[in-house]
């Protein structure tokens, strides 16, 4: 991972060299401050967070299949980027559809958690079958933001946005993203142990001293507040939540702490290997989830059909 992330320091259109660098080229520290070393840290720390609220899903869930998305997260900040498009234009443009798609995934979320809790068995599968009821809102949301869209310049904005990209991120525009991920990663960190229990009967959770219902609620409040942090300055990155965990167990052939903290150095990789190729697999620069899901998508194929073998 910082192998990777070294490298896309001085992978780009405009050369960098560590020579000029040092020798205080005004141009040079001009590009690597403004365009190079944001970008890296967003793919870092957005990777490592999007692999680390993968693994808290999946486990939380007992369901290999679950990502990040299962509550509506990228539907909702789609539809509050649709709208920041639409809405919102001039200098802050660009902090404006990052703060709507930030409200967006956590209304689609927090909805999402509200409207599982009314159900009092406490299933895992009543926040997945709440998840894709607000999926479907705010699809029908978005298709009705689109069909009010200039279809030469809203529309294909908006359409770019949902492919997902590192490019043009800034730390005026990101930074406080940022510094919300990494609190929200060391929450969840913090809670590991009761994340662990929560992929156990829920009996047998309440017998080893975890409030089920609570902490369940804490746990994926933070985790969706991590990823909506994220990919509102991102756009949608598709498959890393999901890819990233299962990996990760490949590897330790366990589901600890260890195997959470390899999740996310994981999610570092994928996120930082498929801007490298975005940038450089083409004249002109690519969405990062053509790669993440040329990936994951074969994956996501395998797992489904061994899905026997896939546990968590």
């Amino acid at each position: 991972m910082l192998a990777l992330a070294l490298c896309s320091l001085f992978i780009g259109k405009y050369p960098l060299s560590p020579g000029l660098l040092l020798s205080g080229d005004d141009m040079q520290w001009r590009v690597f401050l403004t365009l190079r070393l944001p970008r890296v840290l967003v793919g870092l720390i957005g990777g490592f967070a999007l692999g680390v609220c993968g693994f808290v899903f999946q486990t939380v869930f007992s369901n290999p299949l679950a990502s990040p998305d299962i509550v509506g997260v990228s539907s909702g900040a789609s539809t509050g980027a649709a709208a920041g498009i639409l809405f919102f234009s001039g200098v802050s443009a660009g902090a404006a559809v990052t703060a709507s798609a930030f409200v967006g995934a956590l209304f689609a979320a927090v909805t999402a958690i509200v409207l599982s809790t009314l159900d009092k068995s406490s299933k895992n599968s009543t926040i997945v079958l709440a998840g894709i009821a607000v999926h479907a809102l705010s699809q029908t949301a978005l298709m009705a933001l689109k069909l009010t869209a200039d279809p030469e310049r809203e529309l294909a904005s908006i359409e770019y946005w949902m492919m997902g990209s590192l490019n043009g991120i800034t730390l005026s525009e990101c930074g406080g993203n940022l510094v919300l991920t990494v609190l929200c990663c060391a929450v969840l960190f913090f809670l590991h142990r009761q994340i662990i229990l929560l992929s156990a009967e829920e009996g047998e959770a309440r017998m080893l001293g975890v409030s089920v219902g609570k902490m369940r609620l804490t746990v994926l409040i933070t985790a969706t507040l991590t990823v909506a942090a994220v990919i509102s300055g991102t756009g949608l990155i598709s498959f890393i939540g999901l890819l990233a965990p299962h990996i990760a167990r490949l590897l330790t052939g366990e589901n600890r702490i260890s195997t959470m903290l390899l999740g996310g150095i994981t999610g570092g990789i994928l996120l930082l290997g498929a801007d490298i190729l975005a940038r450089t697999a083409w004249a002109a620069e690519l969405p990062v989830s053509i790669f993440t899901s040329l990936l994951g998508a074969p994956f996501l194929i395998w797992l489904v059909l061994g899905k026997r073998n896939a546990r968590v």
